[in-house]
């Protein structure tokens, strides 16, 4: 059998606060093939952007630390490993678009110069043939007049542009693993739209793995093959996408598509009222024994709060972390 192409096996990750310890991951388990996208989902704070930097190798120590688990790029095990070893797999192995690409790129120096920083790192290319390359990427995320804008300063581009140029550098040693974190937080619906795009078609040409991550389940609609559901470091449910929102088994998981407006389908074409999750995600400093979505879950039973629920196969690989679906699925 093959194995995928990254697999993360009970992460847990800790961190020390002056509250007490928090558990921002806790027994994570993802898995991510050649070719696939993965998206993660959740509201903020819920440990999506934590799962992505313990893949880079780069939750800050102290205050954090990966306490246990496993982290795969192609069977070769990535926790543990010191810091040029994690130095030369980030950007030629593994890319990562960040959320906020203002405050990710280099004021002073060109985007140019900075897509060419990567290639000359990882292959060894000179200053002159790392800059056409970096040209060519920016060519290759639709950026008009590349030349141009390879001389440019981050603060000369749109919000639009910049995130191009993020793209650009997580894409420009080919890496086999994209994580996209809120590559569209933001910018506006067009643009959105157009980045998404350019997503699909930059991980058709390469084959690329991307773990999309995200708060928007529109996007994972339209975006991802598989999905995880995260909520206070843990994920509640996974599976197929068309499994997942067509047959979501999670309250929270029901919450988030509800979240989601669309247009009814008989006239008049108005938006529907927008529904919420009732409460906020709770302090991971004092989670409880059980179910940490029961403060909020208007579905709860008397064992949610008792103990905390573990992910269970239903169907066809859909697992969720639920009392209520078990007792109703009766798996």
């Amino acid at each position: 059998m093959t194995h995928p192409l990254l697999s993360i096996e009970d992460i847990i990750v800790d961190f020390e606060t002056r509250a007490g310890k928090a558990r921002v991951l806790d027994d994570v388990s993802l898995e991510v093939n050649s070719g696939e996208i993965l998206g993660i989902v959740g509201e903020s704070g819920c440990g999506k952007s934590m799962t992505a930097l313990s893949i880079m190798g780069l939750v800050p120590d102290p205050p954090g630390k990966v306490t246990s688990g496993s982290i795969k790029l192609d069977g070769r095990e990535l926790v543990g490993l010191d810091h040029e070893s994690l130095r030369q797999i980030r950007g030629k192995d593994i890319g990562m678009i960040f959320q906020e690409p203002m405050t990710s790129l280099n004021p002073v120096f060109t985007v140019g110069e900075q897509i060419a920083e990567s290639i000359r790192l990882h292959e060894k290319a000179s200053t002159k043939a790392a800059m056409a390359r970096a040209v060519e990427m920016l060519r290759s995320v639709e950026i008009p007049e590349p030349e141009m804008r390879a001389k440019a300063y981050p603060h000369q581009l749109s919000g639009g542009m910049r995130q191009r140029v993020m793209i650009a550098i997580a894409l420009a040693c080919r890496p086999r693993v994209l994580i996209a974190d809120e590559p569209t937080t933001a910018l506006d619906a067009t643009v959105q739209a157009q980045i998404f795009d350019l997503l699909q078609d930059l991980q058709s040409e390469m084959g690329t793995a991307i773990i999309l991550i995200t708060h928007d389940m529109g996007a994972i609609a339209e975006l991802a093959d598989t999905v995880a559901v995260m909520y206070a470091g843990c994920v509640v449910e996974k599976g197929k996408v068309e499994t997942v929102l067509s047959a979501p088994e999670h309250p929270y998981t029901k919450g988030l598509i509800t979240c989601v407006p669309h247009l009814l389908p008989d006239p008049p074409k108005v938006r529907e009222s927008l529904q919420e999750i009732s409460g906020v995600v709770p302090a991971l400093t004092d989670l409880g024994k059980g179910c940490a979505f029961a403060p909020r879950c208007s579905e709860k039973i008397d064992r949610c709060e008792a103990a905390k629920p573990e992910l269970r196969t239903s169907i066809d690989a859909h697992l969720t972390a639920c009392w209520v679906a078990e007792k109703e699925t009766g798996v």
